[in-house]
């Protein structure tokens, strides 16, 4: 029997490829795709009900959100207790969620209980009442929270930034107290009824679905779920970036500055996507990244700074956030740049790149540890119109570049000058 070695470190495997699951699609009589991950193994399934937001209308700001939100709070047979009593019955789970392209309706259950929890999806999706008084209850509450976070630099940074960035659009959005006043119950029916159409929606499906799942699910969704005469209208107005590049609302009683500094940038579809993933982590993207290396381990101003990309259907971003003692918020900034620059005239040392390289293929990796991370992945591709062999192209991607590929797009898309930069606090 060998002895283990401790004093000799494990010997290391680089990931040589990473298998997705492909889903089976079907597509309903009334326009509704769905995609089917069947794992088999535990009674358990995901489904996800994903619709495309609405064109942002400025003068009625919060429909999108407002609606989605709303949508469990009753409908024409079940209030919201009712709703929430019946999920809970049969143990399973119900979630709506927001974000700037898509609005969805989530629900985790047992397999076995689909017949008795789907009902009460299809309820929702297509009998949304948003009675009056849940109404008044979500305006309060979301007046609250807003003037609650109002009060932290990094939350007015970010609104801030997002605006400068993105302007008057669903992605700028940057609410006040008085846009939720605005909403009105007819307003939410109306936007309701063009949004929750079977053709603007994508059935997302994980878990244990056999055959009978399925069947079960057409014969729900796609019997008395009709679509409208007028289809949704879910193109966005242009994005028109603010000419002004600094931002700054100064508190004179701030312990911490906030700092957002980044620029519009390309999403996920442009050929450059996955190598400046490389090239952002090798700034910001992960603990070891050199922004933490120097601005938290060695000049002690944070306790955490990083940077990231966002992709979005009609945009996408670059940025670097942080919160630094406002003492020192000049100084940070003066050190960002600096590790900005070195990227454009110094080349990254292989041992770095060999690091940053290992990190993300792991990731990756690590990311898909059960059928709903293989789900969440084709999500990404489909709605930004690409094919599997995206992540092909990502892992050779991060295999294959160097570091003077790195520097060649540092200089092409980093221009520190004329980054966007915003600080809320004391500079």
């Amino acid at each position: 029997m060998s002895v283990l070695n401790r004093k000799q470190a494990p010997q290391f495997n680089g990931v040589e490829n990473i298998t997705l699951i492909k889903p089976e699609h079907k597509k309903l009589a009334n326009g509704c795709n769905v995609y089917a991950f069947n794992s088999g193994g535990q009674d358990l399934v995901r489904i996800e009900w994903i619709f495309g937001n609405l064109r942002f209308n400025a003068d009625k700001p919060l429909l999108n959100a407002a609606v989605n939100t709303l949508l469990t709070d009753g409908t024409g047979n079940m209030t919201a207790a009712q709703i929430a009593d019946h999920i809970d019955f049969y143990g399973a789970f119900l979630q709506v969620d927001y974000s700037y392209d898509n609005s969805q309706v989530t629900l985790y259950t047992l397999t076995k209980h689909l017949a008795s929890t789907l009902p009460v999806i299809k309820d929702i999706i297509t009998n949304s009442v948003f009675p009056e008084k849940e109404l008044e209850t979500f305006v309060r509450n979301q007046q609250q929270k807003l003037q609650v976070s109002l009060q932290k630099n990094d939350f007015v940074a970010r609104r801030i930034f997002n605006k400068a960035l993105n302007g008057e659009t669903i992605y700028g959005l940057a609410a006040e107290p008085e846009d939720f006043k605005s909403l009105k119950r007819e307003d939410l029916l109306a936007h309701f009824k063009q949004m929750y159409q079977p053709a603007n929606s994508t059935m997302v499906i994980a878990g244990k679905v056999d055959q009978e799942a399925l069947d079960l699910l057409s014969d729900t969704f796609e019997n008395g779920w009709d679509n409208e005469a007028t289809p949704a209208d879910t193109m966005q107005p242009p994005l028109i970036p603010s000419s002004e590049r600094f931002f700054y609302t100064e508190k004179p009683a701030a312990l911490q500055s906030a700092i957002r500094i980044g620029t519009p940038f390309i999403n996920r579809t442009h050929v450059d996507f996955p190598a400046m993933q490389v090239l952002n982590t090798v700034l910001g993207g992960y603990f070891g990244s050199r922004l933490m290396a120097n601005i938290r381990e060695d000049k002690g101003y944070t306790y955490g700074i990083g940077s990231g990309m966002t992709s979005f259907k009609q945009t996408g971003s670059f940025f670097i956030a942080s919160e630094v003692g406002a003492d020192v918020c000049r100084s940070a900034v003066t050190e960002i740049e600096k590790e900005v620059n070195l990227l454009k005239t110094e080349l990254i040392a292989e041992d770095e790149l060999s690091l940053v390289r290992n990190f993300m293929l792991g990731s990756l990796l690590g990311s898909l540890e059960n059928v709903f991370s293989h789900a969440d992945k084709f999500k990404n591709l489909f709605f930004a119109g690409l094919d599997y062999d995206y992540y092909e192209r990502y892992t050779s991607t991060v295999k294959n570049i160097t570091a003077e590929d790195l520097q060649a797009l540092a200089n092409k898309y980093w221009d520190f000058e004329n980054f966007y930069k915003v600080i809320v606090g004391k500079y």
